[in-house]
């Protein structure tokens, strides 16, 4: 038993190691100068480390504007998914209608399209609302989420039916129940799908490349995007903005890293 825990640790270990590889490369190679980036040696950590491609990055545009602009879609589309996903996967974890399997069913097939496919339609909506080339683009379309509405589903069909049951038997309205009984109980579940949907807006650029125009509506992804020019690619700037662009999601999963593992692994314990 003690060598196969020690063998799943080596294993777990390699592997940690060939994920990281590339993020580590990116954070080192973002502190070479520009000679030493392009090297006939290259050398997997600087031997010179210069802190000047992260003032050159951020000389260039208004990288403060981008960055808010980036936390602000991030938060609000991760605050209003959170919501819809959490009370969609309530009522068909803990109510019986007709056809809520189908219903169901056809929610989770919406995943096999790809994006490309629903871009038309979506932008017609846009454009008909008055939504083109504003934050709320970005904002509103990712709301609701067949991802998410199975993940909290699955979850809230391991919360036992008779607490729910007893709730309404003192007189708790629905409302009660799912803000006092559901949400709390949900935690983990809620945690996995907020650092999902964060990641998902934050690393996001097809679809803000789409709908949005204005440059002062830029998102981080679209400005480090303009460091590809006609002539050239400002390799040092890029490199060093990614690395600038990892910190929030680094800083969002150690906060919720527990609940994100834990709401992982019970969201698929009932089916």
């Amino acid at each position: 038993m003690r060598k196969m825990t020690v063998a799943n640790y080596i294993i777990a270990g390699i592997l940690v190691f060939i994920f990281l590889m590339p993020v580590i490369y990116i954070i080192s190679s973002s502190f070479k100068p520009i000679n030493e980036l392009f090297s006939p040696t290259p050398t997997f950590f600087p031997i010179q480390w210069t802190f000047a491609n992260y003032g050159a990055a951020l000389s260039r545009g208004d990288f403060g504007k981008y960055i808010f602009n980036s936390f602000l879609v991030a938060i609000s589309s991760t605050f209003i998914a959170v919501i819809i996903n959490t009370m969609s996967g309530y009522a068909l974890a803990k109510f019986r209608f007709k056809f809520d399997n189908v219903i169901m069913l056809v929610i989770l097939s919406t995943i096999m399209l790809p994006l490309e496919v629903i871009m038309v339609p979506i932008f017609s909506v846009l454009k008909f609302f008055g939504l083109y080339n504003s934050l709320w683009a970005l904002i509103i379309p990712p709301a609701a989420t067949p991802t998410g509405i199975f993940l909290m589903r699955q979850y809230l069909l391991t919360i036992p039916d008779e607490i729910i049951q007893s709730a309404r038997i003192d007189g708790a309205s629905e409302g009660r129940i799912f803000f006092s009984i559901i949400l709390p109980n949900a935690k983990p579940a809620i945690a996995t799908l907020a650092i999902f949907s964060f990641m998902w807006r934050w690393n996001d650029y097809v679809w803000p490349l789409i709908a949005i125009s204005s440059p002062r509506k830029y998102t981080l992804q679209l400005a480090i995007a303009n460091f590809t020019g006609e002539f050239g690619t400002d390799y040092s700037s890029i490199l060093a903005m990614s690395a600038i662009s990892m910190i929030p999601m680094l800083i969002v999963f150690i906060i919720f890293q527990r609940q994100f593992v834990q709401g992982t692994v019970e969201s698929g314990m009932k089916g």
